[in-house]
């Protein structure tokens, strides 16, 4: 078992004991969420893809707290933004802009980028690099600015 993984478990065990009810929850959605990963692949996950099914559900939260929001539901917005705490406790340390920055200057050195038509060349560059440690989104605006799209 990845360590990733192992430490869900084991924050899940300490969540039931500690009766903490709404970490509980976020955790067990988590796990359920690679579980389903690893059925549906046939496969058994490593920490890497374990990052990339929890980089899917901090998303999918950031983008519930946004129609919460809107809805007038700061309730549920409210216990989203818990869930979303409590997933980016798993994730590794983010990049900071201007070190995101520096690695899209080299990536568009290295590949020789000039227009919006070589973006995917420079994402297929980082997106190892970055996975899991900086918003893919926030990635692309940069390529695009950079590349004057």
């Amino acid at each position: 078992m990845s360590a990733l993984k192992t430490r869900l478990v084991d924050d899940m065990k300490a969540a039931m004991r500690g009766k903490d009810s709404a970490r509980l929850e976020v955790i067990r959605m988590l796990r359920a969420a690679i579980q389903r990963k690893e059925v549906d692949d046939q496969v058994e996950l490593h920490d890497d893809e374990v990052l990339v099914v929890i980089q899917k559900q901090i998303k999918q939260a950031k983008d519930s707290i946004t129609q919460f929001e809107q809805g007038n539901r700061q309730d549920l917005a409210d216990k989203e933004k818990f869930g979303l705490e409590v997933m980016q406790k798993y994730m590794p340390e983010q990049l900071s802009a201007e070190e995101l920055q520096a690695l899209v200057t080299q990536a568009l050195a290295a590949t020789g980028a000039e227009s919006i038509k070589d973006m995917g060349k420079v994402i297929g560059m980082l997106k190892p690099k970055v996975q899991g440690r900086a918003d893919m989104g926030q990635l692309s605006q940069m390529i695009k600015s950079a590349l004057g799209g």
